[in-house]
């Protein structure tokens, strides 16, 4: 069976506030925020949540975050109406939220649209982009990916535009797929580390981040196979949220090589990343090697001077720095190539062979413009 046929899924929006459903029989897995601070939806799913699910009923425009014992309550009442409208038992019931942290849910109106959701349930396309569209904050466009191989379908549908950074984001991902193999639990894991968990758009890591998985388990699918389509769906889901973040014109890839080790390659990729110098220079392109060379040494990372660094993108590869030695002539390319939306900075460290990426955007006048006036 294909998705088409086991997934139901609608979304409906009335002003700020949105409802999606998502209606599939599986074996769910999740990942939750690092925060601290833990939404009631993530403590709902923590306490409850089986490893089995039937439905998902997700809220944007309210992050029922730090509101206690009745935003508890209120999380409880969203997982009991879908659970009694699908019949089943509670643990089988999934929930997120996103939206404005502190505020108390509206959960009467949440279920009141969320009853108008389940009489449109359906597996098409546009049923699919309602529920993208209906958990969207500040997206600026609904975010989804897809891939097929064999008889294996795999659907990835995720929000997330600012409040970014490692250890996801704020941002949702709800994962679709038909597929049974040995070792999903680490496969998805691995996956969300190596895509969500690399996206920075303003180092705000928040209170709501949840990815969940569920698996109809209908079709029996090569294990590295599913690796490599679930890896990369997820990656372009991650590379959708830079590209999309607030007030974003740019993305940029930070690709590091020549570390001591892994971790030190993801630390200094993490570091220019999430440099406020380095973003706004991305955003005016200018070419100024020198914020990324800052960035490098507060990383954390054991680093020297002996750096290459280059700029690609459409125009070209610029080489401005050769192992430690400034590149004379190289700046009229490199400022090509700052002006153009997808951009690759490639560090080699010539410490080892430690290898690590991170996917940062623009800082630009529409994000301050656009966070300063958030609740208002």
């Amino acid at each position: 069976m294909g998705l088409s046929d086991s997934l139901r899924c609608y979304g409906i929006r009335e002003g700020k506030t949105g409802v999606g459903i998502a209606v599939m029989a599986g074996r769910i897995f999740a990942v939750y925020t690092q925060n601290r601070i833990r939404a009631a939806p993530v403590i709902f799913n923590l306490q409850n949540l089986g490893k089995r699910v039937k439905g998902i009923i997700v809220n944007s425009g309210n992050a029922n975050a730090y509101t206690g014992e009745e935003g508890l309550r209120k999380a409880r009442r969203m997982a009991e109406f879908l659970a009694e409208r699908l019949n089943c038992d509670l643990s089988e019931i999934a929930i997120a939220s996103t939206g404005v942290i502190g505020r108390q849910l509206d959960v009467d109106k949440i279920i009141r649209i969320g009853e108008k959701v389940l009489e449109r349930l359906g597996g098409g396309e546009e049923h699919i982009n309602a529920f993208a569209r209906a958990i969207m904050t500040t997206d600026r466009f609904p975010k989804i990916a897809k891939r097929r191989f064999g008889g294996v379908e795999i659907l990835g549908i995720a929000k997330g535009a600012g409040m970014i950074a490692p250890n996801m984001a704020t941002m949702l991902a709800f994962i679709f797929t038909n597929a049974r193999c040995d070792g999903m639990e680490e496969i998805f894991r691995e996956a969300v580390e190596g895509s969500f968990n690399r996206v920075i758009v303003d180092g705000d890591t928040s209170t709501n981040d949840t990815v969940f998985m569920v698996a109809s388990e209908e079709v029996e699918a090569n294990p590295e196979e599913f690796r490599e389509h679930l890896s990369s769906l997820m990656l372009e889901l991650a590379e959708m949220m830079a590209r999309d973040g607030e007030g974003a014109t740019k993305v940029f890839w930070v690709r590091v090589s020549g570390a001591r080790s892994d971790d030190d390659a993801l630390r200094v990729a993490r570091a220019v990343a999430g440099s406020n110098l380095v973003k706004t220079a991305v955003f005016g392109g200018d070419p100024n090697f020198g914020r990324i060379i800052a960035a490098i040494g507060y990383s954390g990372a054991d680093v020297d001077e002996r750096i290459t660094l280059k700029l690609r993108g459409e125009s070209g590869v610029a080489v401005l720095v050769e192992e430690g030695n400034v590149v004379e002539g190289s700046l009229e390319l490199a400022e090509r190539i700052m002006k153009e939306s997808r951009i690759e900075v490639l560090i080699d460290l010539h410490r080892g062979s430690g290898e690590g990426y991170a996917i940062g955007c623009d800082l630009t006048h529409d994000y301050v413009e656009l966070n300063s006036k958030y609740t208002t």
